[in-house]
């Protein structure tokens, strides 16, 4: 059997992923010299704890090893497995990664500059999603339509967020809009 490729290993994986309520985010396959090395990112509406991790860890590596004993899946002369969640600095591709970083900071790029945003509520068709930012002495809204904006990656931010622009991140997309009119 040939080496496995990031789509099968996936494929796999899916179920352990699904009892765990999580999705699997990657998986990065790298055939290198004796030991290959296999990466697991995982994530969820409720970000996965460490002990989640450990869980899905033993179960993946349980899974692996059983399959590669049946001759399912071939490593070469062995692997090493880590399972983590993904870095800050994978780009939110997904409504679901918009939906999971709701309150927090995104850099999107209009127009060839970058903007800092606060993410707000999605969409009911999880197209578009709210955006806040202070300009000046006041809030201003905005909607972005998440096709448009696929490189856009979450800021860290070492302050706590400001209280006036969490309220209306809280807001669901609709009630951010009526605001938005409403303040015009």
């Amino acid at each position: 059997m040939a080496f496995p490729t990031p789509e099968e290993l996936s494929t796999i994986l899916q179920p352990i992923a699904d009892r765990l309520h999580l999705d699997v985010e990657a998986v990065k396959v790298n055939k290198a010299g004796k030991k290959s090395s296999v990466t697991v990112m995982l994530d969820g509406d409720t970000r996965p704890d460490l002990d989640t991790l450990e869980v899905a860890s033993q179960e993946i590596s349980e899974l692996f090893d059983a399959a590669e004993t049946e001759g399912q899946l071939n490593f070469g002369a062995g692997y090493t497995l880590e399972v983590t969640t993904p870095g800050v600095d994978r780009p939110l591709q997904l409504p679901r990664h918009w939906r999971r970083n709701r309150g927090r900071l995104v850099a999107i790029t209009v127009d060839g500059k970058k903007e800092i945003w606060r993410i707000g509520a999605l969409n009911e068709q999880e197209n578009e999603v709210v955006v806040v930012r202070k300009v000046g002495k006041n809030l201003e809204i905005d909607t972005i339509a998440l096709a448009k904006h696929p490189e856009a990656v979450v800021e860290i931010e070492f302050a706590q967020a400001p209280e006036e622009q969490m309220a209306l991140v809280r807001y669901s997309y609709d009630e951010a809009i009526q605001w938005r009119e409403d303040t015009k």
